[in-house]
């Protein structure tokens, strides 16, 4: 079955499995996983961050990171379709006491900048005290600009806002502006890391950022259940997947362009835009249902608009994908 609902299906190749079998293990809640200590350290060099927490799940990660940043009352300025906001159970509001304020993407994923700036609140008892800016990259598999991480930051900086990032797929932004991950993160104060999705791993994230705001973080993780024992064996595999897995996505990349590029000359079958990295998006208009039960039929699962490539795609599969998207059309 060619699985095509997300990145997160990806299954650990043999290598993987065998450093994972062959990792050095301790007790992490005290601090004595050697393999989980090299891929904190790993992980933060790399983001160019001073420290780094491993985490069981990019929701607790991106959790943690909210509620080292904010206290009771606080509010953070986020996408209205953000992950952080919309798909992670109202975490922050339910276990942190802070307040979202939604605003809409524009059509690159990106916050606009003047938005941002008016919903950030006076100091004003009626108000809850603007705290934070967060913002995802990728959105929706899109790639927010350099130049705009750059303007973001400055405004976030001239209001003394802390700044995070849903970096789920931000190797993907790396590798499709081909900059160095630290490049991209410079502009965040935190940045959560999935190991889950194109990386390959069968679980983990990470969140990086400066030394007190991780020592927050790892008690946060604790009090959420998050702390893990011989995780060594999870963490090689993060390991091994920040050091062989980040430069293989442009091969994803190029397969989800490839199916973009086909599916524009269907008469059928509409696009949002062109792929940037490894989604392609249909027309929010499209009628899924009947082109989703044609293409179970031919053993691909989709789940909606939203097509993930991933390394589990093969070329041979990507042939599969457009015949059955011509014998639909």
């Amino acid at each position: 079955m060619i699985d095509l609902r997300s990145d997160t299906v990806t299954q650990p190749t043999p290598e993987m499995l065998e450093v994972m079998h062959q990792a050095d293990t301790g007790d992490d809640v005290y601090g004595e996983d050697p393999t989980v200590n090299e891929l904190e350290r790993f992980a933060a060099a790399l983001t160019g961050k001073e420290a780094a927490v491993f985490a069981p799940t990019g929701t607790q990660s991106n959790l943690i990171g909210l509620l080292s940043h904010c206290q009771r009352g606080h509010e953070y300025i986020v996408g209205h379709g953000a992950h952080t906001y919309m798909y992670e159970g109202g975490g922050a509001a339910v276990l942190g006491g802070i307040q979202p304020c939604p605003l809409p993407f524009a059509m690159d994923g990106s916050l606009p900048l003047d938005e941002v700036e008016r919903a950030i609140k006076p100091d004003d008892a009626h108000f809850a005290i603007t705290r934070l800016l967060c913002l995802e990259n990728t959105q929706a598999g899109k790639v927010l600009p350099l130049e705009y991480l750059r303007h973001f930051s400055a405004l976030a900086q001239r209001y003394e806002l802390r700044r995070h990032l849903d970096g789920a797929r931000v190797f993907n932004a790396a590798v499709a502006q081909s900059v160095p991950v630290a490049q991209i993160c410079e502009h965040f104060d935190t940045v959560s890391i999935c190991l889950s999705k194109g990386l390959a791993c069968p679980v983990g994230s990470l969140l990086v950022g400066d030394q007190e705001t991780i020592r927050s973080a790892r008690r946060w993780r604790k009090m959420l259940g998050g702390g893990m024992r011989q995780a060594g064996i999870l963490a090689a595999a993060g390991l091994y997947a920040l050091k062989n897995n980040v430069a293989r996505l442009h091969e994803d990349h190029e397969k989800a362009a490839r199916v973009a590029e086909a599916l524009a000359t269907l008469p059928n079958i509409r696009l949002q835009e062109e792929p940037q990295t490894n989604m392609v998006m249909l027309a929010q208009d499209t009628v899924v249902e009947p082109l989703q039960q044609h293409l179970l039929e031919a053993g691909i699962k989709i789940s909606g608009v939203r097509w993930v490539f991933h390394q589990d795609v093969s070329d041979d599969d990507v042939d599969k994908i457009l015949d059955a998207c011509r014998s639909f059309a």
